[in-house]
């Protein structure tokens, strides 16, 4: 893998934009804004107070995004019109449904959109109303994930969530009253002192709200939370990896009874139609322009990630420089471990042509020991190979 710093003029190499045309294009946008920081999460956002004096803003921002967004048209060049896009954060709800219109505008100038597009925005439930849906399915939005996490008060405490029990349910239904054809939920599970009986009211809140998507993730205890610091303090229990993979076979069990199918191993949805397609694009080794404050992309092998913080992504691009701070050219081999570390969650399986020929070993090996299926030509992870997924990658990597 070779790194290279971030120039003026960023630029991708021939060999990636050779097959552009070859494989489905997304685009996600970052959205580094949050009314507060949730007590689990690291991602790249900022709250008011943390940018008191930084010059950065909303406003900004977006006008940062639309000189982003024609500077990626002009590198791509002859790339096909986005089959999706994500809106992701942060809390891009919070800049309202006007605010959101003027991204999907700005897309729509500089890109346009493929017909019958996926435009999925993520929404924290507090910062929603039917307004705010009508609002963004007028302006071409056709999906909505939104932050649930748990219906149980005290799991939303520890988790430092802000929004009532009952809200995330509510929100769902004023989605789909107000044009967002489909609504996903996203649930996190063992967070400590979570009860099995937490979990299974959050699920009965899910079912009831009617969404044909839910994402469910085991909590991941990232340094430098302050999650993290009260665990380390000894205020908190930190989580235990068996009790999450009884959470999770639990929540695949709830899940599967009431109609809703796995396709990726922290996902289920109601139809194929209903799967988040951007997503599958991820996984599937697709191309994606990552635009905002420390968004990734991948275009042909090449991965790079812009600077973090909004106001020197902002700075970057009134200058007319790209606001990359690096980016790193993946090897055949890099790739192909890419290719099978993602491939394999998916239950469509992964074609063991793909596979080295001690690769095929491997899960031959996998499949006597139950953690995979093989026949029409692909490996499927088994409900016990689901568990264990990171060790399966790694047998047929040879880790």
């Amino acid at each position: 893998m070779t790194t290279v710093p971030a120039t003026r003029g960023f630029d991708l190499p021939d060999s990636a934009l050779a097959n552009l045309n070859t494989c489905p294009f997304g685009l996600y946008i970052h959205v580094p804004f949050c009314a507060a920081r949730c007590g689990y999460c690291d991602f790249n956002t900022y709250t008011p107070s943390e940018l008191v004096g930084s010059g950065a803003s909303p406003a900004g921002w977006l006008e940062a995004l639309r000189i982003e967004l024609d500077q990626a048209a002009r590198l791509l060049g002859n790339a096909p019109l986005p089959e999706t896009v994500f809106v992701g954060g942060g809390t891009p709800s919070l800049l309202g449904a006007d605010g959101l219109a003027s991204v999907l505008g700005a897309i729509r100038q500089s890109f346009g959109l493929a017909e019958g597009a996926e435009v999925t925005t993520e929404s924290n439930p507090e910062s929603t109303s039917p307004e705010f849906f009508a609002g963004i399915a007028d302006a071409g939005y056709t999906r909505v994930s939104l932050g649930m996490q748990s219906a149980a008060p005290g799991v939303l405490k520890i988790l430092d969530r802000r929004h009532t029990p009952g809200r995330p349910s509510a929100a769902a239904r004023e989605a789909r009253e107000n044009g967002i054809s489909q609504v996903s939920l996203d649930l996190i599970y063992g967070t400590p002192g979570e009860t099995d009986a937490d979990l299974r009211a959050s699920l009965d809140t899910v079912l009831a709200a009617g969404v044909d998507h839910v994402s469910a993730y085991a909590l991941i205890v990232e340094d430098g939370t302050a999650l993290a610091r009260r665990i380390r303090r000894g205020e908190l229990d930190a989580p235990d990896d068996d009790v999450s993979a009884d959470r999770y076979e639990i929540v695949d069990s709830v899940l599967s009874s009431a109609g809703m199918s796995w396709y990726e191993v922290s996902n289920w949805s109601t139809s194929r139609d209903t799967r988040c397609r951007h997503n599958l694009g991820y996984w599937r080794d697709g191309n994606w322009w990552g635009a905002g404050p420390g968004a990734h992309s991948h275009v042909g092998g090449v991965r790079w990630w812009n600077v973090k913080h909004p106001a020197r992504y902002a700075a970057l691009l009134s200058s007319g420089s790209s606001p990359s701070a690096g980016s790193e050219q993946l090897s055949e081999t890099e790739r192909y471990e890419e290719r099978i570390m993602l491939g394999v969650r998916l239950a469509e399986g992964l074609p063991l042509s793909a596979l080295s020929s001690a690769g095929v070993l491997a899960a031959e090996q996998a499949a006597s020991d139950g953690l995979l299926v093989l026949g029409g030509g692909r490996a499927v992870l088994t409900d016990r190979g689901r568990l264990l997924a990171d060790g399966v990658v790694r047998s047929l990597l040879g880790l």
